[in-house]
C-alpha cells in the first residue's frame, strides 16, 4: 500500500481552502493524500464544510481531528482571550492527530499549517518528515523567520510608522506588523511567536507564492539571511504556488455572473473584504457615496457587520445576510439600478475575478485574494482589515507595484472622496493603465509558473524528490 501524505489545517477559509488546492494538486500527480482538519470550538460548521469539500475533491481523503475531550483552563474560561484559547484548542488537537496518523498503514510526511504547528511535535514523535505549508507570502514567512532572533526589546507598538528592514523584505512600518505582534509583553504576541519559532522545527516550507512575485524574499530565505549565524536552522523552500481554486459545490450559476456578461470588458469595479471582514453601517454608507459618484460599474458584496465590540473570534463564524438595503443611503440602489449590483454577504470571488467585465478590485488584501487577483490579471486598491494584511497591502503597492492603497483606514473610516478617487485613478489614469500592464505580466508569468518547466512545478517536483530522500534518512 501506497504512502500517504497527510495535511494538517483548521476550519477557516483562508487556510483550509489553499491546503485544499495543494492536496489537489499533489493528488493530481497520483500522491495519496488526507486533508487531517482540527475540529476546535471556536469555528463551527465542521462536519458540514468537510462533507461539501469530500464531495467536490473526490481524489482528496478528508478527516476531522476531534477537539480534546477536556478543554484547558485558558480555553475553557468564557472570559480567554480568543487568539490564545484558538492556538491552545489547536495544539490541543495534538493527541488525536497523532492518534489518526497511527491508525494509518503509513505515512510518508505531514504537512502542517503555520497555526498547526505543535502538529510537528506528532510528526517527531512517529519519526515522520514534517512539513509547514505557508498560506502567506514569502515576504511574510522572511520576516516571521526573522523576528524570534531579533534582539530589540522595543514592542513594534512603540515604534509607530518607523520602517522594519527584514532580510529580503520591503521595508514594512512597525505599525502595519498583524496586531498580535505590535506589543512584546502581550499574552497574544508570546502566543504567535512560539508559533514563529516552530519554523525551523520543519524540514521544508511551502509558501503558496511564485517566485517572481517576492524574488527578493525567496532569495534571502534560501540563503538563511532571515535568521543570520544560524544557517541551518532555515528548512528548505518550495514555492509552490499559485494555488487558486475555482468555485465548486453548486451548478448554479451566481446571479451576479449573469449581470456582469452583460457589462463592457473591464468596466466593472468589484468590492470584496473576504469571508471573515466587514465594516461599520457609517463605512459602508461612505463606500455607496463614493460608488455612486465615481460613476463606473460596481459589483459589491456586502456582509452583515458586526458588533464594534465584538470579539475577533466573531469573524469566524457564519453570519445572517445582510439587509443590504437598509445599510445603504436611502434611494441608493434605485439610483445605481443596472449600473451597479450590490449582493447580500458572498459572491463566487474566483469567478467573479476571471470575468472578461471585471477591472478593478477594491480588497482587503488577504493572501489568498491578492493571488486570484494576481491570476485574473486583475488591479488591486487596498484596503486591509487584519491579520497579516498591513503587510501584505505594503508588499502590492510598494513592491509589487499591482495595486494603490485606500487612505484613511487608519483612522478608521475611509470617506467617500477617497473611495471614489481610487476607483477613478485604477479605471481612469495614466498609472491605473500602468498598474493593469504590469498586473497583466504577473498574470502571465504566475501561469507559466505552474506549467511543465516553471518554477512552481520545479519546486513541487524538488518536493516530491525530497520526500523520497527524507525517506531514507
Amino acid at each position: 500500500m501506497q504512502s500517504t501524505i497527510v495535511l494538517f489545517t483548521w476550519l477557516v477559509r483562508g487556510h483550509l481552502h489553499p491546503m485544499t488546492q495543494f492536496a489537489h494538486h499533489l493528488a493530481r500527480h497520483g500522491v495519496p493524500v488526507t486533508v487531517a482538519v482540527a475540529d476546535v470550538p471556536s469555528t463551527g460548521k465542521s462536519s458540514e464544510t468537510i462533507a461539501g469539500l469530500a464531495a467536490s475533491y473526490p481524489s482528496v481523503s478528508f478527516h476531522l481531528i476531534p477537539p480534546a475531550a477536556t478543554r484547558s483552563a485558558e480555553t475553557a474560561d468564557p472570559d480567554a482571550d480568543p487568539f490564545i484559547a484558538l492556538i491552545a484548542d489547536l495544539r490541543a488537537a495534538n493527541p488525536a492527530l497523532l492518534a489518526f496518523l497511527r491508525s494509518l498503514p503509513s505515512v510518508k510526511a505531514l504537512v502542517t499549517d503555520l497555526f498547526c504547528a505543535y502538529g510537528l511535535d506528532a510528526a517527531a514523535e512517529l519519526g515522520v518528515p514534517a512539513y509547514l505549508f505557508f498560506t502567506s507570502a514569502a515576504s511574510v514567512l522572511a520576516a516571521y523567520l526573522h523576528i524570534p532572533v531579533m534582539r530589540s526589546a522595543v514592542s513594534f507598538r512603540d515604534m509607530g510608522r518607523s520602517l522594519l528592514h527584514f532580510p529580503g523584505v520591503h521595508p514594512v512600518p512597525a505599525s502595519d506588523l498583524p496586531e498580535v505582534l505590535l506589543d512584546r509583553g502581550d499574552s497574544q504576541y508570546k502566543a504567535i511567536l512560539s508559533l514563529m519559532e516552530q519554523l525551523p522545527r520543519s524540514r521544508g516550507i511551502l509558501p503558496n507564492t511564485f517566485e517572481w512575485l517576492e524574488p527578493r524574499a525567496v532569495k534571502a530565505i534560501k540563503n538563511g539571511a532571515p535568521r543570520p549565524g544560524d544557517g541551518e536552522s532555515v528548512p528548505k523552500l518550495f514555492c509552490v504556488g499559485p494555488l487558486v481554486g475555482e468555485e465548486r459545490g453548486s451548478n448554479v450559476q451566481h446571479e451576479c455572473l449573469r449581470w456582469l456578461d452583460k457589462q463592457p470588458a473591464r468596466s466593472v469595479v468589484f468590492l470584496c473584504f473576504g469571508s471573515a471582514s466587514s465594516l461599520p453601517a457609517e463605512q459602508l454608507h461612505e463606500i455607496a457615496v463614493g460608488l455612486e459618484k465615481s460613476g463606473h460599474p460596481f459589483l459589491w458584496a456586502v456582509r452583515a457587520p458586526v458588533a464594534p465590540d465584538a470579539d475577533s473570534t466573531k469573524r469566524f463564524e457564519g453570519r445572517a445576510e445582510a439587509a443590504v438595503e437598509a445599510l445603504l443611503p436611502e434611494g441608493f440602489l434605485d439610483r445605481t439600478r443596472g449600473r451597479g449590483m450590490v449582493v447580500s454577504s458572498w459572491a463566487p470571488q474566483v469567478e467573479v475575478l476571471r470575468h472578461p467585465a471585471t477591472g478593478a478590485f477594491v480588497t482587503h488584501c488577504g493572501w489568498n485574494s491578492t493571488l486570484e487577483a494576481v491570476v485574473a490579471g486583475v488591479p488591486m486598491v487596498c484596503w486591509p482589515m487584519y491579520a497579516e494584511q498591513r503587510m501584505n497591502k505594503v508588499l502590492v503597492v510598494e513592491e509589487m507595484k499591482l495595486g494603490v492603497a485606500m487612505s484613511g483606514y487608519d483612522e478608521g473610516l475611509v470617506k467617500a472622496d477617497e473611495v471614489e478617487g481610487k476607483v477613478r485613478l485604477v479605471m481612469e489614469s495614466e498609472q491605473g493603465k500602468e498598474i493593469r500592464e504590469r498586473m497583466m505580466l504577473a498574470q502571465e508569468i504566475a501561469a507559466n509558473a505552474l506549467e511543465v518547466g516553471g518554477s512552481s512545478a520545479a519546486a513541487f517536483v524538488d518536493f516530491l524528490d525530497d520526500l523520497k530522500i527524507s525517506m531514507l534518512d
